[in-house]
């Protein structure tokens, strides 16, 4: 299966469980894999036989930068649930990092990965 990579769109959210994540909010970076058949791009080299990188990439921003949730796992859910109702998306893995996480101890950030595929009934 073929893949396109949409990797560190960074965003900012008010997304947390804490008062002051929605009201300060924060920077969120997400990273997207889409799996897909791009046998017909590669031969033709036309656009619109690929998937719109924009489209996914304005999916993910509507969603980080929209209502805020409690769950970094709810938005990663939300991004892969968008993003695999797109034609030709076969199946999708929304990574989300928040790199600014009030947390005892020094750390890069925290973040989910979530993977799902088209349900083909």
């Amino acid at each position: 299966m073929d893949q396109i990579f949409l990797n560190g769109l960074v965003f900012f959210g008010r997304h947390g469980c804490y008062a002051s994540e929605n009201e300060l909010g924060q920077k969120f970076v997400v990273d997207i894999e889409l799996s897909c058949d791009l046998t017909a791009a590669a031969a033709s080299d036309k656009l619109e036989d690929t998937l719109d990188y924009v489209r996914i990439y304005n999916l993910a921003r509507e969603t980080v930068e929209g209502p805020p949730v409690k769950l970094l796992e709810t938005v990663a859910g939300r991004i892969a649930d968008a993003a695999l109702g797109e034609a030709g998306v076969l199946a999708v893995k929304v990574r989300i990092n928040k790199p600014h996480i009030a947390l005892p101890g020094a750390l890069d950030g925290v973040g989910v990965e979530i993977s799902r595929e088209r349900n083909n009934e």
